[in-house]
């Protein structure tokens, strides 16, 4: 869902427009006129040149898209091995509850297998399996899907989903939450996430309704449980024969701990602050209650912060000595952001008690891209802004003096989590200058204080990426010092799972440089299936308290990252060519 434009599309490392997937009959003069003008700049830079001495021509070399650098490690220590999991699509379970294109499917797996991934992450849709009524619950299209996956010899990562799929950038199929719910939610709409001007999101239940038993006798809580528990009972084979390795719990809008405040369907563009949503009747209780005890009955919640495609200046509560700084402000943001940690822990808490003694990680999504792929956004426009915008109406109360990722890191450590970010692939360049992105830092920030707490930290691409440039630097990111031949490397990625399996992805040229990727994210070393062998899930550690999770807030200086990856794939030259392409060819 991190949607610069300019990110989207990427070269293949200096091959034609048409190898591109883009026919010269559809391309227009200008991007035409663009591409030449790359190529060019690239040729006039004296890179590497050969002579025909038949010919006397002279003539750049144009490296191949899977030429690896440097030598084959292969006596490296299987510490600095990062798994690799796929990203199945959003519809491979329809929303009638079918397993579908399984003969398509089994041969996938099998390329998917014979290229070195270790296996699959796929979303467990609320919206399908309890479709039918509470407490109705049917996992039979899950349970074909988990056969054919475990036959093929992939581990499988399993997102409890309890959000729609749909409305966000990257979503081309919608599944929504169940329509029993969707009913209630009719006579009831303040169980949903409402804006400023009353606009209600229908995404995923708003965290207000929590502890609210207004589904059925049932909260929000319950259900997710129940869910949770469910799924346990009916997937037991998997579990105990250790097909089913992680256990991705969804806790928000697209999966993230986070605030629906950035939905496109809502008119949202790329890179407006979005709006804070909390102005249904029970948030608005709540808060005003908050405010009354501590001594401001007086304060209300925000009517100064803009709409969804605002900038900061634009907005009394964002701009310069905006409402942000004030006391008012402050107070409203940590009641904001704190309600958020509060739900992730409840419903981390329940995951827990769930799979309780199974051979699983538990995982939460705080990343920013498409729905069912992450635990927390990675809201990158912005991040160079004092005011951090996009992040704070999306409950991340992240600035450049106060942590806003710390603390969702230590109430993970708790339940034993996992940290799971996106922007991986992300580099500052390929974002327009006005939006003020930051992904690179952002990564790094928030890697850093997952470490800091000594929790692992997995990862994603937010967008669909096949080359070597936008690879490399997911290689950086995995190991931000590089491999070590002696032991395990200073700092490691626990796992990195690709968005996502689509036909693109299994052309032959973006495959081939897709398997040297997954053989590099392997340290070079072969493919290991006990590599991922969870211990028994034991029960969270004690509540940590309000006051010690806002400890965390304090700014730390992150680990240092080295300037490029030792596990390059392709040269200095190949990255320079994407380079050129993504400026010149591709941009907006």
């Amino acid at each position: 869902m991190n949607i610069s434009m300019a990110s989207v599309g990427t070269s293949n490392l200096g091959v034609l427009p048409e190898v591109m997937g883009f026919p010269h009959q559809e391309l227009s003069l200008v991007m035409i006129k663009k591409f030449n003008l790359a190529r060019k700049q690239l040729f006039r830079q004296n890179v590497t040149f050969s002579c025909n001495r038949k010919t006397g021509i002279t003539r750049a070399i144009a490296p191949e898209a899977t030429k690896v650098m440097g030598p084959t490690l292969s006596s490296v220590p299987l510490a600095n091995y990062v798994p690799v999991y796929v990203m199945l699509p959003l519809d491979v379970v329809s929303i009638d509850n079918v397993f579908r294109d399984q003969g398509k499917c089994e041969k996938q797996f099998k390329e998917l297998r014979e290229a070195g991934v270790d296996g699959i992450m796929v979303d467990v849709w609320w919206g399908i399996v309890e479709a039918n009524g509470p407490g109705l619950y049917d996992w039979s299209a899950y349970r074909s899907l988990f056969q054919l996956v475990q036959k093929i010899g992939l581990k499988i990562q399993a997102i409890m989903s309890f959000h729609q799929c749909g409305g966000n950038i990257g979503d081309d199929v919608f599944i929504p939450i169940p329509k029993w719910v969707l009913a209630i939610g009719e006579n009831n709409p303040d169980i949903f996430y409402t804006n400023r001007t009353g606009t209600r999101n229908k995404e995923c239940l708003s965290l207000a309704v929590d502890n609210q038993p207004l589904l059925e006798g049932r909260t929000a809580i319950q259900i997710y449980s129940d869910y949770m528990r469910n799924f346990r009972e009916n997937m037991s084979d998997f579990l105990e024969a250790g097909s089913i390795v992680d256990i991705e719990v969804g806790l928000g809008p697209a999966g993230e701990l986070r605030y629906p405040s950035y939905t496109q369907s809502q008119g949202w563009k790329f890179p407006g602050i979005g709006e804070f949503q909390c102005y249904d009747k029970y948030m608005r209780t709540d808060f005003k209650e908050a405010a009354t005890k501590a001594g401001h009955s007086e304060w209300d919640l925000p009517d100064d912060a803009g709409t969804y495609n605002n900038v900061p200046a634009e907005t009394g509560f964002f701009g310069s000595n905006g409402t942000y700084l004030t006391e008012k402000g402050k107070f409203f943001l940590t009641w904001y952001s704190s309600k958020l940690l509060l739900h992730g822990d409840q419903i981390l808490d329940e995951a827990n008690k769930a799979f309780l003694g199974c051979k699983v990680k538990l995982s939460a999504k705080a990343s920013l891209h498409p729905p069912g792929n992450s635990l927390v956004a990675g809201i990158h426009w912005w991040y160079k802004d004092a005011s951090h915008a996009a992040e704070l109406t999306a409950g991340l109360y992240n600035l450049d003096d106060r942590d806003g990722y710390r603390p969702i890191a230590r109430m993970l450590s708790r339940h034993y989590g996992t940290f799971n970010f996106t922007c991986l692939e992300m580099r500052n360049s390929e974002h327009p200058a006005y939006a003020k992105s930051g992904p690179q830092e952002l990564v790094q920030q928030v890697l850093s204080v997952s470490w800091k707490e000594n929790i692992d930290v997995a990862g994603e691409n937010a967008l669909a990426r096949y080359d070597g440039y936008a690879y490399n630097q997911i290689l950086l990111n995995a190991r931000p010092n590089g491999i070590n031949k002696k032991g395990p490397p200073k700092l490691k990625m626990a796992g990195l799972t690709y968005l996502r399996l689509s036909e693109k992805l299994l052309q032959s040229r973006n495959f081939r440089t897709f398997k040297t990727f997954v053989k590099k994210m392997h340290a070079d070393l072969d493919y290991c299936p006990k590599y991922e062998k969870p211990a028994p899930l034991g029960r969270s550690k004690g509540e940590i308290s309000m006051d010690e999770l806002l400890e965390a807030t304090q700014r730390t200086k992150p680990f240092p990252w080295d300037e490029q990856t030792d596990a390059r794939i392709g040269s200095l030259l190949a990255e320079y060519w994407d380079r050129l392409v993504n400026k010149f060819f591709l941009s907006n």
